[in-house]
């Protein structure tokens, strides 16, 4: 037997920023050894249509749901049956069975075993569905299936999953809710130990979901000689032996969801508790002292939102000498309470956007409140745009505390920021998927 992963891309043209699938090492870890595996990545590479295999699994996005949707068609149209799991499958079970032979609902570590024994014996079922208790213990993901492929660096590994907080506009809580599973630690530590020398970036979608945790893996990552960095809320910054932790341990960069500079939005976002840290100055003062490049996520188009707020973003951005920053406009995911509340509102300009043949990356899914929907649109294009200048990335690079804190810092800072500069370029105005019509089963 032989199964196909295939992660697929957005977009058509090629990534300059791909990582790792993490996914799929799992999955290769926990499938039988007499199964041949391979898999492609539609970021990277073509994918041959035309080479047997018996199953085809793919690990499906909202952004990639129309390009996966695409794939599957290919292989069906030859007899092909296709598996499909992870975040949109989950939220929009019934969209996408109808698309694939066999969908996987929640994480698919404890699933993954028997839709390999159903697939063998010619009886996959159409729903296969993951406990919500789910443990992520004693798993080590089997890198050997990225063999060949041209990733970036770093190299990813997950500790936890989910976050305890619960924003209006985020998919990681409509798919967990307030389910944290949790790896333990020496597990965790063993997988390093096997990547020393490596660039490290821990996937989890907050590193400081549970601070007892996120304290004994720093202690322990002192001995390592690492460097790494992650994803972490802002909260981090009230609790300085954490944050003198994470400096010594090797972490070169984070990156922090400070989403809007306008209370009145935090709030609408249910995400008023990065008020409670202060100015975003001073943490970050706090956080550069570290030695940790900080890399800001901003996001636009809540109901206060003007056409002033992108020169006032940009602005702080630019003092701050934040290291890399992402300006998007809001992106109602579907089944979260942003989509749920546009929705009811009568707001969305794309329903169903992620399919809809009209839809360009970068393009207002919504109407704003306080500005069109071409004035959202363009002032983030503007944002990019002069955020990422060469003379804006020569600007910003002299932080001495972080981003030009070491050759190593100067190297990954603009390592960074030129991948940036070209992503952005790719994507701008891009149609979703590969241009064919979708057909459903």
């Amino acid at each position: 037997m032989k199964i196909t992963f295939i992660r697929p891309h957005m977009i058509q043209k090629r990534a300059a920023d791909a990582l790792e699938p993490l996914v799929f090492a799992i999955l290769a870890r926990l499938t039988p050894p007499d199964v041949e595996l391979a898999l492609y990545d539609d970021r990277l590479e073509p994918i041959p249509f035309d080479e047997p295999t018996d199953l085809v699994a793919l690990t499906v996005e909202t952004f990639t749901a129309k390009r996966a949707y695409q794939i599957a068609a290919q292989y069906r149209q030859r007899g092909v049956p296709v598996v499909m799991g992870g975040y949109h499958p989950t939220l929009l079970p019934d969209e996408a069975m109808q698309y694939a032979d066999a969908i996987a609902i929640g994480d698919s570590e404890a699933i993954w075993p028997q839709i390999v024994a159903d697939a063998r014996a010619g009886k996959l079922q159409r729903r296969y569905q993951s406990a919500p208790d789910l443990t992520v213990e004693g798993v080590t993901p089997r890198r050997s299936i990225f063999k060949g492929k041209r990733y970036g660096a770093l190299r990813i590994v997950q500790f936890g999953r989910g976050c305890r907080f619960a924003c209006d506009f985020c998919s990681i809580n409509a798919f967990y809710g307030r389910f944290m599973p949790r790896r333990c630690l020496e597990a965790v530590l063993a997988e390093l130990d096997e990547l020393r020398g490596q660039y490290i970036f821990f996937a989890d979608d907050n590193l400081f979901s549970d601070p007892a945790q996120a304290e004994a893996l720093f202690k322990a990552l002192k001995s390592f000689n690492l460097h790494w960095a992650c994803q972490i809320s802002l909260d981090i910054v009230q609790n300085p032996h954490l944050l003198d932790l994470m400096g010594e341990s090797g972490c070169v960069g984070a990156l922090i969801g400070f989403e809007s500079l306008e209370p009145a939005n935090l709030a609408q976002m249910k995400k008023k508790w990065n008020t409670k840290q202060g100015e975003y100055v001073d943490a970050l003062t706090r956080i550069y002292e570290r030695g940790i490049m900080v890399f800001g996520s901003f996001v636009f188009g809540y109901d206060q939102d003007t056409p002033d707020s992108f020169d006032r973003t940009l602005e702080f951005a630019l003092r701050s000498k934040l290291a890399l920053a992402q300006f998007n406009s809001l992106i109602p995911i579907p089944a979260t309470p942003v989509y749920e509340r546009l929705e009811k509102e009568n707001r969305l300009l794309f329903k169903r956007w992620w399919l809809d043949d009209g839809y360009r990356y970068g393009e207002t899914i919504f109407k704003p409140k306080n500005m069109t929907p071409e004035e959202l649109r363009d002032g983030i294009i503007r944002l990019r745009r002069e955020f990422n200048t060469y003379s804006a990335i020569a600007q910003r690079m002299f932080e001495p505390r972080a981003n030009a804190r070491s050759l190593y810092h100067l190297f990954a800072y603009l390592a960074i920021n030129l991948v940036t500069k070209k992503e952005i370029r790719n994507k701008q105005g891009a149609p979703l998927g590969d241009g064919s019509l979708l057909q459903t089963l």
